[in-house]
């Protein structure tokens, strides 16, 4: 029975030490802010860089913590090495291309698409 709590514990802290982002949205975006400043964000699988339009870029560490998929609408959770929670959230059915960055509490920090900086008008209108 030791033996057995062991593995499944070691098997859980596996698990958790695992957590990178997903293929999703790990990639280069154009991201968009709501004031319209223009930002490019890069996520890598435990990380994530933010360059703004002076070419200043910060990263930060993450993890990514919940997914949920709707109506194949999907949204990704992730945490900052700080404790900022953020989703990933793609609003438009079966399309991964553009999307919205939601913080904590679900205003948009950014407008996301892997083509072109875009605005939240603009995301339904790409269809």
């Amino acid at each position: 029975m030791k033996k057995v709590n062991l593995v499944l514990f070691l098997l859980f802290l596996l698990l958790l030490a695992s957590c990178s982002g997903s293929s999703t949205y790990q990639g280069k975006w154009k991201a968009t802010d709501p004031s319209g400043n223009k930002f490019e964000i890069e996520f890598l699988p435990k990380s994530f860089s933010v360059k703004d339009s002076i070419g200043e870029t910060k990263s930060y560490d993450y993890t990514q913590n919940s997914i949920n998929v709707e109506n194949s609408v999907e949204t990704y959770g992730i945490r900052l090495s700080d404790g900022r929670a953020y989703a990933i959230h793609f609003p438009i059915a079966n399309d991964e291309s553009v999307g919205v960055i939601l913080d904590g509490v679900g205003n948009t920090a950014y407008i996301i698409s892997r083509s072109e900086h875009t605005n939240t008008k603009d995301i339904y209108k790409l269809k």
